[in-house]
């Protein structure tokens, strides 16, 4: 059937959803294959954010000295860093959806959004789990009485904070994926600039001891507002952002509008470059 030719903005959603078993499918495949062939298989999803915690606590808490607001050292450390796993996570895997499904790309058609969608589904499973890691030691040290921790009603909005980091990082991830077709020193910079980003967003420091020009720079980046909004939320400490929230939302459509241009545009001919 002859169909008239899309604009760069165009996403057919119902196509996508005519194809959500496919979905389905790549979801299981990178779940699974991510852990198939390791000892400590899924198990991994716990152990990583735990040594990353420790680290943390080490490095940034007893030889830093790094103030935490008055919140648990670690408990502040694991809830920044379940967020951002999220983030980097899905931001890593979708920046190479065009080079790591290349083989898949030309021998068979499928709308190209699925694999990155699919991506975005998948890393959400593993931040559910790692929430629920959270969660237990939320539990443990309140039932222990070592920390007085009030979880505050903003805690509501984790939802909508979540959905906006997958919106970030599919729309990011796409600008890239769709660059490093042509510019594959991109994928070496993306590394280097996610560990930079990290340091930028309030995952080892509460925005509250930062003041300024470096305040204000901090809040520039989208990822604060959402760090410092859901630990307001968990632990009832620190200041909840809500323009902050307002900018990140918007600066995500903005992302994700900017994505989905570049990516139908390098979709016509990237068999051609990759």
């Amino acid at each position: 059937m002859i169909e008239p030719k899309r604009s760069l903005l165009d996403v057919n959603i119902k196509e996508i959803w005519h194809y959500r078993d496919l979905i389905v499918l790549f979801v299981r495949r990178d779940f699974v294959s991510q852990y198939k062939q390791t000892i400590l298989g899924p198990i991994w999803l716990f152990v990583q954010p735990l040594f990353t915690t420790i680290t943390f606590l080490f490095v940034f808490n007893r030889i830093a000295k790094i103030s935490t607001d008055g919140v648990n050292p670690t408990l502040f450390y694991m809830s920044g860093i379940t967020l951002w796993n999220y983030f980097a996570d899905c931001l890593t895997k979708t920046s190479s959806t065009f080079t790591a499904n290349a083989g898949i790309f030309g021998k068979v058609y499928f709308p190209r959004l699925v694999t990155p969608i699919s991506i975005i589904l998948s890393s959400l499973i593993k931040f559910f789990i790692q929430f629920l890691l959270f969660a237990v030691f939320y539990g443990f040290f309140v039932a222990t009485d070592q920390q007085a921790l009030t979880i505050n009603a903003t805690l509501l909005l984790l939802p909508l904070y979540v959905f906006i980091m997958a919106m970030l990082s599919f729309g990011l991830g796409v600008i890239f994926s769709s660059l490093t077709t042509k510019y594959r020193d991109l994928s070496y910079l993306l590394v280097f600039g996610i560990q930079l980003l990290m340091y930028a967003t309030p995952i080892i420091y509460p925005l509250n001891s930062t003041s300024g020009k470096l305040k204000t720079i901090l809040l520039l980046n989208p990822i604060t507002s959402l760090v410092e909004n859901f630990r307001y939320g968990v632990f009832s400490q620190g200041c909840f952002i809500s323009y902050g929230l307002v900018y990140s939302l918007v600066f995500s459509f903005v992302v994700v509008g900017i994505g989905i241009l570049l990516f139908n545009q390098v979709e016509k001919s990237f068999m051609d470059t990759v």
